[in-house]
Parts: C-alpha cells; sequence; structure tokens
C-alpha cells in the first residue's frame, strides 16, 4: 500500500510543536531531573493525517543515556501535550511520542560501507568506465 504524501498543514504543525518541544526543554519545564542536564536535540515531529497523534524524533548528544531520556520524556509527554494545547490554536492536541532518530546511525553505516576498500575499488572502476 503506497504512503500518501504528507500534507502541508502536518509539516507547519509539526514545525510548530517542534518549536513549542524545543523552547520547553531549553527553558527547563519538565519534572525530571535528568531531562535538565541532557542535551536534547529534537530532529522532527511527524504528525498523522488527522493531527491526533504527534512523533517527535530525538537524539542525545553522543547517543548518551537515549534510552533513559526516551523513557522520561515518554514520562512527561503530558507536560508537553500541556503546553502545545496553550500555544498553539488546534482542534485536537495531539498525543504525543517520542522515539529515537536513528537517521544518524543510517548516515553512519553508510559511511562505513563508502569507506570500505573493495567499495572504493568498485566505485573507482564505474567512474572510470563512464570517463572512457
Amino acid at each position: 500500500m503506497a504512503q500518501k504524501e504528507v500534507s502541508q498543514r502536518q509539516l507547519r504543525v509539526g514545525q510548530e510543536i517542534k518549536r513549542v518541544l524545543t523552547s520547553a526543554l531549553e527553558r527547563g519545564e519538565v519534572h525530571s531531573a535528568e531531562l535538565l542536564d541532557a542535551f536534547i536535540t529534537i530532529t522532527e515531529v511527524r504528525v498523522s493525517p488527522d493531527l491526533k497523534y504527534a512523533t517527535a524524533y530525538v537524539m542525545t548528544l553522543n547517543g548518551k543515556n537515549l534510552g533513559q531520556i526516551l523513557e522520561k520524556l515518554n514520562e512527561d509527554a503530558w507536560i508537553f501535550k500541556k503546553q502545545i494545547a496553550t500555544k498553539l490554536q488546534l482542534r485536537f492536541t495531539p498525543e504525543l511520542n517520542f522515539r529515537a532518530d536513528d537517521t544518524f546511525v543510517e548516515v553512519d553505516k553508510i559511511e562505513k560501507l563508502l569507506r570500505d576498500p573493495k567499495v572504493a575499488q568498485d566505485l573507482q572502476k564505474t567512474n572510470t568506465e563512464e570517463n572512457n
């Protein structure tokens, strides 16, 4: 089944939620002490088509204590939901779910593959064949 393209409204709401979450973390408006001391980056917020669910993708500095941080963020999701409700004019305040952003891990895997001598040799062959 093909996925529908994300609407402009979903993108806009996701960006606004990201802004609210980032602001709340910067100001320390959380209950867990672990969240106050952590360097947390919210890389993306994806919103469902009906705008009732939002998934925030999170990364910590060097992936340090990511599992623990995600657990605390999901425990404090109601605090963030409350802030979203007060700052954004939405019909429904979305249910928040925090997940680890694994795109950095995937980028590392691809870079390691590209640095592999066998792959580099194949890439050189391809470039040489194109030039001839």
